[in-house]
């Protein structure tokens, strides 16, 4: 992995850099969803991409939701715990898939990409970590829900600080993501990249 500078560091990084945005400015978002290139792979990662915005909206507006007292503590519990879960789960296994399979493949094609699909899993790293203290935070915050004493609030503070974080990095990555590979799949195919399902 490179080393990468202060700017593009996932946490205080506002977007890709313009020697990687080529073929974006060719392939503008406005045209991915009619473009005959978006087949069925890219459809159903671009689906997985709105499941985790979906998931960690709901996440955040849960908090917001339990904060104000609008969900009595073991209701919001037992709401809670199971999404938690399956966000954390799927987004790990999800970044998996594309570090050992997609990144390489797409690297591979288009060589001046490279440094980008290296800042993208360098990105997996920063969000495993987050992910990690998300999850302790989140059970952390589960645990005191029990107990129905002051360390519920700070537990719930803890928590929320660390999911807006998280939330923050996650969706900046998975922005610049998008970036990277719709316009390569747009301009290559997915038969042409070999990815197609």
């Amino acid at each position: 992995m490179t080393d990468i500078s202060d700017a593009l560091k996932l946490e205080t990084r506002v977007g890709l850099p313009a020697d990687l945005l080529y073929l974006v400015e060719k392939y503008p978002r406005e045209v991915w969803h009619g473009h005959p290139n978006l087949g069925e792979m890219a459809r159903f990662w671009l689906q997985r991409h709105d499941m985790f915005r979906e998931l960690g909206d709901m996440l955040k507006t849960g908090m917001v939701d339990y904060r104000e007292e609008r969900l009595a503590p073991r209701d919001f519990a037992g709401w809670f715990a199971p999404r938690l879960r399956f966000f954390l789960q799927q987004l790990h296994g999800h970044h998996q898939i594309e570090d050992m399979h997609y990144f390489p493949v797409f690297a591979k094609a288009e060589p001046r990409m490279k440094r980008g699909f290296d800042l993208l899993h360098s990105d997996h790293h920063v969000i495993h970590d987050a992910l990690e203290r998300n999850a302790q935070a989140g059970t952390a915050f589960l645990q005191a829900l029990q107990t129905n004493n002051a360390r519920e609030r700070f537990a719930a503070d803890a928590y929320a600080r660390e999911n807006e974080a998280l939330l923050g990095m996650l969706l900046r990555h998975l922005d610049d993501e998008e970036d990277l590979i719709i316009p390569l799949i747009l301009d290559r195919s997915e038969e042409g990249l070999g990815v197609g399902v």
